[in-house]
């Protein structure tokens, strides 16, 4: 699948760095003990991955800062939306579910467009580490990277949150709901 990155304008550029940072001060405690300059630094000497994060915000994921790996100097960004990003939903697992449908066929899926996006999916713990920091997926729920012994045989798994409890629940890889899609992570 051909990226759907765009090479930023330096007033798209510009724009998404203020919507990240108004973001980044509004909801401190997804990151606390990190400062803005530091990520924006980052984020300027590694102009590539703008591309990636104006696709999350564009598609209504509304990145955010969740994590610093001190070892490489990256910054974390996950999907922080409340909600299962809009323009990511309706959605199957990866290209081999899309495939095997004949009929009925969903407009693409996770894997493919996360691709596309330069990000991962959110892996199960990420799903977990996500849910500490608020309340995300109360009325939809997102596909997570599924351990391939699962996918062999067929199936695919995505979360949500209900009763105040996360919930890990298994489909055909091949399905598609108009309220589930997916949250990814990049690295910067």
């Amino acid at each position: 699948m051909k990226s759907n990155k765009q090479q930023l304008s330096p007033e798209g550029r510009n724009e998404l760095l203020l919507a990240l940072k108004a973001r980044f001060e509004k909801n401190m405690n997804r990151h606390q003990g990190l400062e803005w300059a530091k990520v924006q630094s980052r984020l300027e000497a590694n102009t590539e991955k703008l591309g990636s994060l104006n696709e999350m915000e564009r598609t209504g994921g509304e990145p955010d800062v969740v994590g610093h790996d001190k070892r490489t100097g990256e910054y974390i960004f996950y999907d922080c939306s409340a909600e299962s990003p809009k323009d990511r939903r309706s959605i199957c697992y990866d290209r081999e579910a899309l495939d095997s449908r004949k009929e009925n066929k969903p407009g693409g899926n996770a894997m493919d467009m996360a691709a596309a996006m330069g990000i991962d999916l959110l892996a199960e713990e990420q799903y977990r580490e996500l849910q500490k920091l608020g309340t995300f997926d109360t009325k939809t729920s997102s596909w997570v990277k599924t351990p391939s012994a699962i996918r062999k045989l067929g199936g695919a798994i995505f979360c949500d949150r209900r009763y105040d409890t996360v919930f890990v629940y298994h489909n055909g890889a091949e399905s598609y709901y108009a309220a589930r899609g997916f949250r990814g992570s990049l690295r910067v």
